[in-house]
């Protein structure tokens, strides 16, 4: 497989070990360990591998799918990994919607053909007619980030519906990353809910706080899942013990609670970044989740030489829109406690006092 260089995690290599701060970050805080019993008894496989079957069963009731078609994956990198390979061959074609994580286009692209549709700034809305002209008959998955990484566009039920339908008449599927779904107030159906042809990736990531669990799961048609799960065999072969363990009391008893916590941070943290970026004339689209996609000050030549600049100043890093395709925003996250933002914000403040 030839596969492009991951440019954000190369930017990320390149500067967040040394950084004070990580203004970049695309997802909420991390929440403590001695919030959960660690304890899962003997740290062996997980026996299925693909996940313990009543969990699956509880996953699967949230899109209205058995436990047959949920596999359990080590985050949602993976999830969508293996959904990829049990979707597209050589000769098979994709339809991505761009910007987006980068994992979400150059995986299928060293795979099979991929046409990107992009959305329109500002707002970054969706052509919904654009997707159905890029659709050909070898097209196996439309793929949408939703909320969109790294804009924060939150399309709406009737557009991702819309997506759906095109998807589905041509028998081809409609996989989104829904990372961040639960971050909405008012979160969207899952489109693993909206029939055969709909497919949802997640994870405890970005909505819970809890990347290190590395507990993801892909969910729908139980052909497609079965066939992932046959590659999984060949990558993890299961969910981490401990991962799983973890999972089953966040997505348990302690659900409602993690997600008004991270839900109430997230908002907060947005004003914050709102006020701050209206203060100094800075435009974004006010997003829903963790990021936003802000537009370069026009005195510097690009994101990259921005970000660069910045964090070679003020030992903050964001991260280039160059990463995503778009030079002229760079990623804010304001996922992270509120006085490290702050303190982001202010080193932001005086470099911009000093440069503009």
């Amino acid at each position: 497989m030839d596969i492009a260089p991951f440019e954000l995690e190369r930017w990320f290599a390149e500067y967040e070990h040394e950084a004070d701060l990580m203004l970049a970050e695309s997802g909420i805080r991390s929440l403590e360990a001695e919030r959960f019993d660690l304890d899962p008894g003997t740290l062996g496989y997980v026996i299925p591998t693909n996940g313990d079957p009543e969990l699956r069963a509880t996953v699967g009731d949230r899109y209205d799918r058995g436990a047959e078609e949920v596999l359990f994956t080590v985050g949602t990198q993976e999830a969508n990994f293996l959904a990829f390979q049990a979707l597209l061959d050589a000769g098979d074609h994709a339809v991505v919607v761009t910007p987006t994580y980068q994992a979400l286009h150059a995986v299928p692209d060293a795979i099979a053909d991929v046409t990107r549709v992009s959305l329109e700034p500002p707002e970054w809305t969706l052509d919904v007619d654009a997707v159905a002209e890029a659709i050909r008959p070898k097209t196996q998955v439309v793929v949408l980030n939703n909320p969109n990484n790294p804009t924060g566009r939150y399309h709406s039920p009737e557009t991702v519906e819309a997506l759906y339908d095109i998807a589905a008449d041509n028998e081809s599927y409609l996989l989104v990353d829904e990372v961040y779904r639960l971050l909405a107030e008012e979160p969207n159906p899952p489109a693993a809910s909206l029939g055969e042809w709909g497919l949802s990736t997640s994870s405890l990531t970005k909505a819970y706080g809890l990347a290190g669990a590395r507990f993801g799961w892909l969910v729908g048609d139980e052909a497609v899942v079965d066939r992932a799960w046959e590659w999984n065999h060949y990558t993890t072969i299961s969910p981490t013990k401990l991962g799983q363990h973890v999972a089953a009391q966040a997505l348990g008893e302690q659900e409602r609670d993690i997600l008004s916590e991270n839900r109430a941070l997230a908002d907060r943290n947005r004003g914050i970044v709102r006020d701050f970026l209206s203060s100094h004339g800075i435009d974004w689209h006010d997003p829903v989740g963790v990021n936003g996609f802000v537009t370069v000050p026009d005195e510097f030549a690009g994101s990259r030489a921005f970000c660069r600049q910045f964090v070679e100043a003020e030992s903050v890093v964001l991260a280039p829109g160059a990463v995503f395709g778009f030079d002229g925003y760079f990623r804010i996250g304001f996922g992270l406690p509120t006085p490290e933002l702050k303190e982001g914000l202010s080193r932001l403040d005086a470099f911009l006092a000093r440069t503009g």
